[in-house]
């Protein structure tokens, strides 16, 4: 067997949270060979298969993983062939495939240099490439799936190779088939993007126009500069890999902003007013999301229930600079964030009838022992 399988491997060191016990097995894929024999190996021995991308996204078990924990490692950012994706009413369009195992920051780091327009946004996003279809991932303005051409995968059950339209991978807020459906069907191994060469840059979100001093429907500034301004905003608010910053481990933002049907949104809006929270003057973040959904901010609905920057679990905590990051203090248990977690979700609900979902994956615990964080509420629309 050329995959080399190790026991009881550390996870916490390899997600950036930094907690969570070891892995029953661990081994690491460089093509797509190795992943079928991550298959067969697994499951010789009646193990689950998990996959670990950048860790950016997980909150691992105390207890560990009884399961082969495999990362895809496979590498390479080329275009696909010289071939042209055609013209999506914005321009031209190139295709640039990359290995699951690249960096995902790596590959937006290319696209800027080289000129492609189409996730300057997504800057400074720790994790993997491979990673990225499966939570549709999302910010400032821009979501992967806009962009993604095609998903290669290795199919686990079969062994065969499959090559995924982005039109079929079912992508939403924050979602794919990947993550429902799919769930457990298939190990990514490349994602083909297609990007803009000497397009102009997406600047449509509010916060990063203003970052920019950008006008909307004024002319966007140069790929680099919005990448800078990316980085920049995220830094401010820890969501930046830097070990020097004391909200640092943390897995991104923890809760997804709920999105809600027309009437629920009325209702929590009503119920919001009626609490008292509001300022003078003060507005209730609020986004339309499509099909007449109305998307609400976790992070003010976080706050206005009182959960305020800072906040203490044990070793857990809310991050000082962003209501939505919960972190690790240094030596944090998993339970003591999942804890410090529950604590915020059934404040946000009593107050305002709003369940706020988990992003993370959580990763070997029992169904029951966390039942209670994913479990929806009566006024949450998904």
């Amino acid at each position: 067997m050329s995959l080399e399988i190790r026991e009881s491997v550390p996870l916490a060191p390899l997600t950036t949270l930094g907690v969570g016990g070891p892995a029953r097995f661990y081994a690491e894929a460089a093509d797509e060979a190795a992943v079928v024999e991550a298959f067969r190996f697994a499951e010789a021995r009646g193990a689950p298969l998990f996959v670990l991308g950048g860790g950016s996204n997980l909150v691992v078990s105390d207890r560990g993983v009884d399961a082969l924990v495999l990362r895809v490692r496979v590498r390479g950012i080329e275009l696909a062939g010289g071939r042209d994706a055609g013209d999506d009413g914005r321009g031209p369009r190139v295709l640039v495939r990359s290995g699951a195992g690249e960096g995902w920051d790596d590959l937006v780091a290319r696209a800027v240099a080289e000129g492609w327009a189409g996730v300057e946004c997504l800057s400074g996003i720790p994790g993997d490439v491979g990673a990225t279809p499966i939570q549709n991932v999302g910010a400032y303005g821009q979501e992967v799936a806009e962009t993604i051409a095609e998903v290669r995968a290795v199919d686990r059950a079969t062994g065969a190779v499959a090559v995924i339209a982005g039109a079929d991978c079912g992508f939403g807020y924050r979602d794919s088939r990947f993550k429902r459906a799919w769930r457990g069907r298939y190990v990514i191994t490349a994602v083909t993007f297609a990007l803009r060469p000497g397009g102009a840059a997406t600047v449509r979100y509010p916060e990063l126009q203003r970052a920019l001093a950008a006008p909307a429907g004024g002319a966007a500034p140069p790929l680099d500069v919005v990448r800078g301004a990316v980085i920049a905003l995220r830094r401010g608010k820890s969501m930046v890999l830097d070990p020097a910053d004391e909200n640092g481990r943390s897995a991104g933002s923890f809760f997804m902003n709920p999105t809600l049907e027309a009437g629920a949104a009325a209702a929590v809006i009503a119920r919001i007013e009626a609490a008292g929270v509001l300022a003078p003057g003060e507005a209730i973040p609020q986004y339309p999301a499509g099909g007449g959904r109305v998307k609400l901010s976790a992070a003010w609905l976080i706050e206005r229930a009182g959960f305020a920057r800072g906040t203490r679990h044990g070793a857990a905590g809310i991050s000082t600079r962003h209501t939505l990051a919960l972190v690790n203090r240094g030596g944090a248990t998993a339970a003591e964030l999942l804890e410090l977690a529950r604590r915020v979700r059934r404040g946000v609900l009593d107050r305002f009838g709003v369940a706020l979902t988990p992003e993370p994956d959580l990763v070997g615990f029992a169904p029951g022992e966390i039942a209670d964080l994913v479990g929806g509420g009566a006024d949450q629309g998904g």
